[in-house]
């Protein structure tokens, strides 16, 4: 069994699929099964350790010519169905921002993003879609989050947004983990483009809370190193804490005990 990362529309997303009998190369196009139909998608990765198999969809083939055309024409529809879903929900006075359409590689479904500031009712702009689509319609309806993963963006820290190359899952952020890092609680420090709290606050929180075992909080009186004094500020990933002793500042350095 082959296990090979797959990306679809250009996204660096990464899904994983598996082949019993296809021997494949980065950079193949490939017809893949989904839990929403077929997809048109490339490999580019290779997996060598093992995964969770069980969890795994198949690669279907290799794509062909056809299908490369055939994925065109999708991407050609499906815009021509996000400016017809926008028409019919001004005409229905529907209250919601669409950002993206998409048909799967077999046409089975055809899924709309959109945005809004309550719940839509959008049964009858389901109903006039499948009328003229001859197809499912899928409207998802997403949250800040998800759109900033959609569209994408550099962050705060100069790089590719978290949520729009690796993050597969947008996991719940909250703002103890901000003040767990030490950081100041303005909102333009700690929020990502979405104006949600940034991701990877999330991720980086075990590191911060293993690192953070057994050093001081700022304002408690310590004494280490033949220095006595009060904590003044304390640098978790260092593991050194300054200490106001008798109005000089002295720097303390807490060593990592990774058995503790």
């Amino acid at each position: 069994m082959h296990i090979y990362g797959v990306v679809f529309n250009d996204h660096k997303k990464i899904s994983y699929f598996k082949s019993d009998n296809l021997k494949l190369d980065v950079d193949n196009y490939v017809i893949v099964d989904t839990d929403k139909g077929w997809q048109y998608g490339k490999i580019i990765e290779i997996v060598e350790e093992e995964k969770n198999n069980d969890s795994l969809k198949n690669i279907v083939r290799l794509a062909t010519k056809n299908d490369y055309n055939q994925y065109l024409k999708n991407l050609k529809d499906a815009e021509l169905a996000l400016k017809e879903a926008k028409k019919l929900a001004k005409e229905l006075d529907l209250n919601m921002h669409f950002l993206s359409a998409a048909f799967t590689f077999d046409r089975k479904q055809l899924l709309f993003n959109f945005i809004a500031d309550e719940r839509i009712d959008f049964r009858e702009l389901a109903k006039k879609l499948a009328n003229i689509y001859k197809t499912r319609i899928e409207l998802h309806q997403i949250g800040a989050r998800d759109k900033a993963s959609m569209v994408g963006g550099i962050g705060s820290c100069g790089r590719e947004q978290c949520c729009a190359s690796f993050l597969k899952n947008l996991e719940s952020v909250s703002i103890n983990m901000a003040k767990n890092q030490n950081l100041a609680l303005n909102p333009s420090k700690i929020n990502g483009n979405c104006g949600r709290l940034l991701c990877c606050l999330n991720y980086e929180d075990d590191v911060y809370t293993k690192l953070k075992k057994g050093l001081p909080n700022v304002g408690q009186v310590i004494t280490k190193e033949n220095v006595t004094g009060k904590v003044v500020s304390v640098d978790i990933l260092k593991r050194k804490v300054k200490v106001d002793a008798n109005n000089e500042i002295v720097e303390v350095e807490y060593p990592y005990e990774s058995n503790k």
